[in-house]
């Protein structure tokens, strides 16, 4: 063995598996990390070859599973050149201990920018007419398009990529419409974008494009109703995520001449080799290319080197999805109270019925001598994540500032009823709405006040929020509904305000409600909010 071989084995070692810029693999020897590039590799062959890698970079290509996690007993960090990262078992990740990053912004604008290129196709027939005279035809007649001057475009979702659309629709003099729980007044003025809501978007926009994630909010926004609620002529474009439109009510609305046309970058299944929309004229259909120039792909692998870089030379953490930016030290002593800051915020994101404009953060007794900023972070990522996309604890600050949300923290000296204690403020546009939880036996998280009412409750994946009056019989009326329609609960926490005042019921239950059964939930005498919640 030579000397510069003996050199490498005391070096970080990094395993680039999809195919990457060659700019990443300059960067990590540039820093001093010895890697390797290796795409391709089937699954047997990628655990065979991972064992002696302290990093692994990958795109959309490479599934990371549990099984490959196990296989590599050395791996510290996966860094996915891009957003999505459902091609790596997070959770397993964070079980063996694994960070796991990606690239949120590094192909903004590209995706932006199919998404404007697919409305002007749309708009003028182009692959219609291409392939037509390709044919030797001269349709000129057949080829009536639109202009995209003075129309009202509609953006589902405002956040980053929504945003950029949205500016280039501006400069274009289209007219546009946002619909987006998070836009704040301020950032919609700041955009030159008038905030709408859901049918009032759905009833005027001419061209309707999606940038959201698919959340069990979003999932299917554009189907029967929705298309149903549209002008005549509407042509719909989605470059975000598959399951956002319901494909078979896309192609009905079509023959049906109500929609014009629609312009599709993602689908429910990919790779789509089928699909229902496939051969109606009025459908342009790419491979999921919304990020697929040379700029975003620059972008991306740069990005992704120099984070997995970082975080392997110095501890420093960028944009992970399963990790706060702590130091080794404070680790064990804030990993339970992570939990509980992440799940205080999703349950106020869950129960939220618009955006925030304001959270204050409260610290009281133990937790209030720790580091409390990557406890603030988590929990407004939790609070963020229902809504929004490639939302961490990195990057949940920083958004929360775009969209003038106010965070406020404090810590208090003053007693409590507990010996630790957070408690969480959330001021939307229509109320306000306090939660507070604790850590019993020094590690598990209990939510201890809802709204101000007094209630014990470990959260479970599935849960029930009921906010109701108190009057005798809710109990035994929710009880009974579930049960006739087969739901098992496993808990059943309770808590009011004062006799014949409100009071909240938070059940743990062990399969998730379907719609139909929470509109009979909501219907039930005396009951003024119902949420299923996950966590």
């Amino acid at each position: 063995m030579n000397a510069a071989q003996t050199a490498d084995k005391t070096k970080p070692r990094v395993l680039i598996a999809d195919a990457l810029s060659p700019r990443a693999l300059e960067i990590f020897k540039e820093r001093g990390i010895a890697a390797d590039e290796a795409a391709g590799l089937k699954p047997d062959a990628l655990k065979a070859k991972l064992k002696d890698y302290d990093g692994l970079a990958v795109r959309s290509a490479t599934k990371v599973t549990a099984d490959v996690f196990a296989a590599a007993p050395r791996l510290k960090v996966v860094g996915r050149a891009g957003i999505g990262v459902d091609n790596i078992d997070v959770a397993a990740a964070t079980q063996r201990g694994v960070v796991v990053m990606n690239t949120p912004f590094g192909n903004s604008i590209t995706t932006a920018e199919h998404t404007i290129a697919l409305m002007f196709a749309l708009a003028r027939q182009l692959p219609a007419a291409n392939a037509s005279t390709h044919r030797g035809k001269w349709e000129k007649s057949r080829f009536l398009g639109v202009e995209l001057y003075g129309k009202a475009l509609g953006v589902i979702g405002c956040g980053n990529i929504g945003a950029i659309v949205a500016e280039r629709a501006i400069a274009l003099h289209m007219r546009v419409l946002a619909f987006d729980p998070f836009l704040s007044d301020e950032r919609a003025l700041q955009l030159g974008v008038e905030k709408a809501s859901l049918d009032e978007l759905l009833a005027r926009a001419d061209f309707i494009t999606l940038h959201t994630p698919l959340t069990e909010q979003t999932r299917g926004i554009i189907g029967k109703d929705a298309l149903a609620k549209t002008k005549k002529g509407v042509r719909i474009i989605n470059c975000a995520r598959g399951g956002l439109v319901i494909e078979a009510d896309l192609r009905a609305a079509i023959e049906s001449g109500h929609v014009a046309g629609a312009a599709l970058d993602v689908f429910m299944e990919e790779p789509a080799k089928a699909n229902v929309l496939f051969g109606l004229e009025q459908v342009i259909a790419t491979p999921h290319l919304g990020a697929a120039t040379a700029e975003a792909q620059e972008n991306v692998a740069v990005q992704v080197a120099e984070q997995m870089a970082d975080f392997l030379l110095t501890g420093a953490v960028s944009n992970a999805v399963n990790m706060p930016s702590v130091t080794a030290e404070e680790a064990p002593r804030l990993k339970p109270y992570m939990k509980l800051a992440e799940q205080l915020g999703s349950f106020a994101g869950q129960i939220s019925e618009t955006g925030p404009r304001a959270v204050r953060i409260e610290y009281e007794g133990q937790v209030a001598a720790l580091n409390t900023k990557p406890l603030t972070a988590v929990a407004l990522a939790g609070l963020l994540t229902p809504l929004m996309d490639s939302v961490n604890m990195v990057n949940a600050p920083v958004i929360a500032r775009e969209r003038k949300i106010d965070v406020s923290e404090t810590r208090h000296d003053r007693p409590s009823d507990y010996q630790t204690m957070i408690r969480l403020t959330v001021t939307t546009e229509r109320r306000t709405r306090t939660l507070a939880g604790t850590l019993f036996g020094g590690d598990k998280p209990r939510i201890v006040e809802i709204e101000g009412i007094g209630i014990e409750a470990e959260l479970a994946p599935n849960m029930l929020y009921c906010r109701n009056e108190d009057k005798p019989g809710i109990i035994g009326a929710l009880g009974k509904l579930l049960g006739d329609n087969g739901v098992n609960i496993a808990t059943f926490h309770l808590g009011r305000d004062r006799q014949g005042g409100q009071a909240v019921a938070l059940l743990a239950i062990d399969q998730k409600l379907s719609g139909d059964l929470l509109d009979c939930v909501r219907e039930l005498p005396h009951v003024n909010q119902v949420k299923a919640l996950r966590f």
